[in-house]
């Protein structure tokens, strides 16, 4: 086995008393994908999913232990922008477990965090080696070399060299690129399904979000998770998504400076939509950052779903000012029933102070009623404690949220997540950053978000928290979930708002 890929678990700290039953479980997408290119090189690959199979320490070593990989790879990334970063929390403890029963064995990590911080991670005992940007060439070249004496020349790594006070120093060596478009089908051929461990059938360890499955919870596996393409064109002050793009070791880049998309070809799509569909998943999230966007993209995947009755049940992401009104019954007829809009905020200039005044001023109401109409439920994404915001503009974002009650919304508490623009502002200007990674989690126990120029990181997290309360009990929300979906399902939310999150800021105590 030339190389193991292991997706950490760090659920029981990041999401605290969602993690068992409300949280979802998505299928490691890069784990997959570098699987599936290294196999296409001819080396030997697996996969061990901690977070999926809910694996202790112990059990997670042994796993290894008869395995008995060249590389194990730690893959530190998820779907969400903190999670490359919260995910940390799990594959940190379990490498440290990991060296200690396994000194031998060379221990390397990749992610959005590691590409972010390559030199903070390499700085761990028991971290040997990392792999900058996404890593795919590096990789190839890493387990063509004899994990050792030939490290100084692969480019795309950081390694420790012999010599220095502790008898090894950190290096990073020059950068290596990403996949470019033109070689996107062929060095990224797919994603390595088969290696992905399951109880019965295929993929149903993995879980939908609660809402994807129309708050039932029959309805979440299995579950699969896809790209179509990778990147974003547009450089928002909170966002660290296009880091894995990087291909400068300065240590002043940030995601804003690695914008960009690129695409696999229609063809390599539905034939990985098709596995799926064989597989017997139904509920599938298409994880682009930018999929309503590019309609020479997604007109055609859109279109190849419907001519083979696929029967996807699909959520995906757009920007508000980039749903484009002609093709939402298109979108819906292909099975997208869910799409989720980055309102952000409900102050008009906090808005665009985040997003670098690329974000165009639009009718957020008149967006999210087209959507409906169309017959397609909408997500709402909203964050708390831009450096702009006040208790006034935070209680404008809440008021616009009550106002439009789609049925779903997400609220987060602002987070300079290393990598975004936002993160290099507060290391330049001292603002207060979380000691741990486990405060970088949203829902966590340890959660730090940024002070604003006016609130306190505690009166963001309080704000966010009674916010989130508000809305998931209030009347006309449950009796929208009642209409549109049924009375279990209200009863299902009723009940999960009924789960209340512990805050360290806020002076909880653990039990």
């Amino acid at each position: 086995m030339d190389v193991l890929f292991i997706n950490p678990d760090s659920s029981a700290k990041a999401y605290q008393g969602l993690a068992k039953i409300y949280s979802a479980i998505e299928p490691p997408t890069w784990a997959l994908l570098l699987a599936e290119s290294c196999r296409a090189q001819g080396f030997g690959v697996s996969i061990l999913d901690c977070d999926a199979e809910r694996l202790s320490l112990g059990q997670s070593i042994q796993r290894v232990s008869d395995i008995r990989p060249r590389l194990v790879v730690f893959v530190v990334y998820g779907q969400n922008p903190n999670s490359g970063t919260t995910s940390m929390i799990g594959a940190l403890d379990l490498a440290r477990q990991l060296k200690s029963h396994h000194p031998e064995l060379p221990i390397c990590f990749v992610g959005s965090h590691t590409s972010a911080l390559p030199m903070e991670v390499l700085s761990h005992d028991c971290v040997d080696l990392v792999l900058l940007n996404e890593g795919v060439y590096a990789l190839h070249n890493l387990l063509r070399s004899n994990l050792d004496g030939d490290l100084q020349r692969i480019k795309g790594i950081g390694y420790k060299r012999r010599g220095g006070e502790n008898g090894k120093t950190p290096v990073l060596n020059h950068p290596q690129g990403v996949v470019p478009q033109d070689r996107m089908d062929r060095d990224l051929p797919g994603y390595a399904w088969d290696l992905l461990p399951y109880r019965e059938k295929p993929l149903d360890l993995y879980r939908a979000h609660f809402w994807h499955a129309e708050f039932d919870h029959g309805k979440r596996t299995p579950f699969a998770a896809i790209y179509t393409s990778l990147g974003c064109n547009f450089g928002c002050d909170f966002c660290m998504i296009n880091i894995l793009n990087r291909v400068d070791n300065d240590a002043a880049v940030t995601a804003a400076d690695s914008r960009g998309m690129r695409f696999w070809s229609h063809e390599w799509v539905g034939r990985e939509m098709r596995k799926l569909a064989n597989l017997g998943v139904r509920t599938l999230r298409i994880s682009d950052e930018m999929f309503f966007l590019n309609r020479k993209n997604y007109l055609p995947i859109l279109q190849h779903v419907i001519d083979q009755g696929f029967g996807f049940r699909m959520w995906t992401y757009s920007r508000v000012d980039t749903v484009r009104k002609d093709a939402l019954e298109l979108f819906k007829r292909a099975g997208v029933n869910w799409l989720a809009l980055g309102v952000e905020a409900g102050n008009q200039t906090v808005r665009q102070e985040v997003s670098k005044g690329s974000f165009q001023e639009v009718n957020i109401r008149e967006v999210c009623r087209a959507i409906r109409d169309a017959g397609i439920y909408v997500i709402s994404n909203y964050i708390f404690g831009f450096p702009e915001d006040t208790l006034e503009t935070m209680q404008e974002t809440l008021d616009l949220a009550l106002e439009l009650n789609t049925e779903m919304a997400n609220m987060y508490p602002c987070q300079a997540l290393p990598g975004s623009p936002i993160y290099r502002r507060a290391k330049q200007y001292g603002w207060a950053l979380p000691d741990s990674y486990e405060g970088y989690a949203f829902l966590s126990y340890e959660c730090q978000p940024l002070p604003t120029k006016s609130v306190s990181a505690a009166e963001v997290l309080r704000f966010r928290d009674e916010a989130w309360r508000t809305y998931f009990t209030n009347p006309a929300y449950l009796d929208l979930i009642e209409r549109k979906f049924g009375a279990l399902e209200r009863s299902n939310v009723e009940a999960l708002a009924l789960i209340r999150l512990k805050r360290r800021l806020l002076g909880d105590a653990i039990a």
